[in-house]
């Protein structure tokens, strides 16, 4: 490796990582189907120990498909800023949709305060609903490049 440039990276401590997650408001929501990976950005919400990702839906969703087939989610939020400045966090768990009163608490009021707007591409906007689903962290670890002493 003489001839590969790197950068080294350590691990965030539990503050770094709760203060990356609750600084930022979207991520990449990766789930999984008879060995084919599906990768989407989503708005998501993290209350100290789970997080909750909104998802518009329609009757076409390939994500929707996905959720159903996928026993483990994972979830990446990141920052790179040239040359050698980065940082992620990775939190990986079982992927429910909320219902009942969970879901009573993602009311339209919340859901605008708490989640940025959301994206619509090619849907008609009456044809999309609105779901909520939670993110129950197994996994949840931190990487940072740095300084630090060997």
């Amino acid at each position: 490796m003489d001839r590969i440039e790197y950068t080294y990276t350590f691990g965030m401590d539990d503050e770094e990582v709760v203060d990356a997650l609750e600084s930022h408001e979207v991520g990449v929501l990766s789930l999984a189907s008879d060995g084919r990976g599906y990768a989407i950005p989503v708005a998501y919400l993290f209350d100290g120990s789970s997080l909750y990702v909104r998802l518009g839906t329609d009757s076409s969703s390939k994500k929707m498909s996905f959720i159903d087939e996928t026993d483990e989610a994972c979830f990446l939020l990141y920052e790179y800023e040239p040359p050698d400045d980065s940082w992620s966090v990775v939190a990986t768990g079982p992927l429910s949709e909320l219902t009942g009163d969970e879901r009573a608490g993602f009311d339209d009021v919340t859901i605008n305060e708490e989640f940025l707007r959301l994206r619509v591409f090619d849907e008609d906007v009456d044809e999309i609903d609105l779901e909520i689903y939670e993110l129950e962290i197994e996994t949840l670890t931190g990487r940072k490049t740095g300084s630090e002493s060997l």
